[in-house]
């Protein structure tokens, strides 16, 4: 369980500099709150924070039911695989927004084995 814990707290650290960038990127972008648009550098970065945002509301819960009813050890493996897939979602989103796709790719299938292999578990628990 401490892995997956581990993972979780990487990710949000993670998270945190996603939206740290964002809130820094306002006054040198005149964003200024509440706009949420105006800005074509700022909304990438904002939309970087948000899609991240809305992955680990899947990757939180699925990591912890992973880790629980299949593997304590074996979760690092998408874990990890998440937490590269959102730095290189973030770096390709940054350079060229057209060629984010690699990134996004690996955090989806990431958090999708993380939920199929929770619930398997959880079945399996459940009848055994």
């Amino acid at each position: 369980m401490e892995y997956s814990i581990a993972i979780i707290l990487v990710a949000l650290l993670q998270y945190l500099i996603f939206t740290f960038r964002v809130g820094f990127s306002r006054l040198k972008n005149n964003v200024l709150a509440p706009k949420t648009t105006g800005n074509e550098e700022w909304e990438i970065k904002f939309r970087i924070q948000q899609n991240t945002l809305e992955q680990l509301i899947v990757f939180i819960p699925s990591m912890l039911t992973f880790s629980y009813y299949v593997s304590a050890s074996w979760v690092l493996l998408p874990g990890v695989l998440f937490l590269l897939g959102r730095q290189i979602y973030s770096s390709l989103y940054l350079k060229d927004p057209k060629i984010r796709g690699p990134g996004a790719v690996m955090s989806i299938f990431s958090n999708i084995a993380l939920v199929i292999g929770s619930l398997i578990g959880l079945g399996l628990h459940i009848v055994g």
